[in-house]
């Protein structure tokens, strides 16, 4: 029996899955859209919808640096479990959609999902492949440096953080270099470039919580005014330390800044660092209480 495509439409909003899956099981079950329903059913796929609904708050930072076209791209996905994200699985799944990110460059998520992949969509992908991890999978941010220059990625602990670099006027040799300043910002988290990065309202905030500071301290007590908002002046300079990369002790010997390790080898002209799962709510069940919604559900 033949079907049409207002019938793989509504395959596709009873079952959620993707429009190719539903097309291959309407064509398996001579257009009964009911039995084409059990189809997918038996094939895992229309219970991926079912999973949109849990947390998925671990998964993996993973990074592609396409060296013909010169893109770099930083990408989180999250899954449900710890468990599956270091499966060669998952981590294949994060390559494969940063590898459409590098190529098509999508504005956003959503602009994202609706890029070809294989027969269908990214989102049509990430569907079939819920379905075969068994996890509510869930691509969460992403970040795109096109550059002449030099693009530098690094991936630490298996995706648990991300940092992708660019640099300019990047000269010979200074490969190590670049490594070691994608390294620093792994480990030490700067939110700047340099100080003059700092946004206005952001460094009045942090003045008032310095004088704050210095008003509740004793030994402040009887200090006048101006001489606290000198002193506060000069605690700016350990802000500018922690925050800013360009004034950070160097990771690997803290005698120097990082601006001072990098000199004239290249310009850094921006980074992005993503941290797996950071402002996500993370999922709170015990075993026990797991096995039992799991028994539960087996009987309905």
């Amino acid at each position: 029996m033949a079907f049409t495509a207002k019938d793989v439409m509504t395959l596709r909003e009873k079952s959620g899955a993707g429009m190719m899956d539903c097309k291959k099981a309407l064509a398996d079950a001579d257009g009964d859209i009911e039995k084409a329903s059990e189809l997918l059913r038996e094939r895992g796929i229309a219970k991926a919808v079912k999973k949109e609904g849990r947390i998925a708050a671990e998964g993996v930072v993973g990074a592609f640096v396409c060296g013909k076209c010169g893109t770099g791209v930083l990408l989180e996905i999250n899954c449900e479990s710890d468990f599956v994200s270091r499966g060669e699985k998952f981590h294949a799944i994060v390559d494969e959609v940063a590898k459409v990110v590098a190529s098509e460059k999508p504005a956003d998520v959503e602009a994202l999902n609706a890029c070809k992949l294989g027969d269908g969509t990214v989102k049509d992908y990430i569907i079939s492949q819920t379905a075969v991890i068994g996890e509510k999978i869930s691509i969460r941010r992403f970040a795109i440096f096109e550059n002449a220059g030099k693009i530098e990625t690094y991936i630490h602990m298996g995706g648990k953080v991300g940092v992708m670099v660019e640099a300019e006027d990047f000269k010979e040799g200074a490969e190590e270099t670049l490594h070691d300043v994608a390294l620093q910002i792994a480990a030490s988290k700067p939110e700047y470039l340099v100080s003059s990065d700092v946004p206005a309202d952001v460094l009045a905030k942090e003045k008032e919580i310095m004088l704050v500071q210095m008003q509740n301290d004793p030994k402040n007590a009887n200090k006048p005014q101006n001489i606290l908002e000198k002193i506060v002046e000069g605690k700016l300079g350990k802000y500018y330390q922690d925050n800013c990369l360009m004034e950070q002790p160097f990771v690997k010997d803290d005698s120097l800044k990082v601006a001072q390790v990098i000199g004239d080898k290249f310009k850094v002209k921006r980074f992005v660092r993503f941290e797996m799962g950071e402002g996500l709510e993370k999922k709170n069940e015990n075993l026990q209480d797991e096995v039992a919604k799991q028994i539960e559900s087996m009987k309905k």
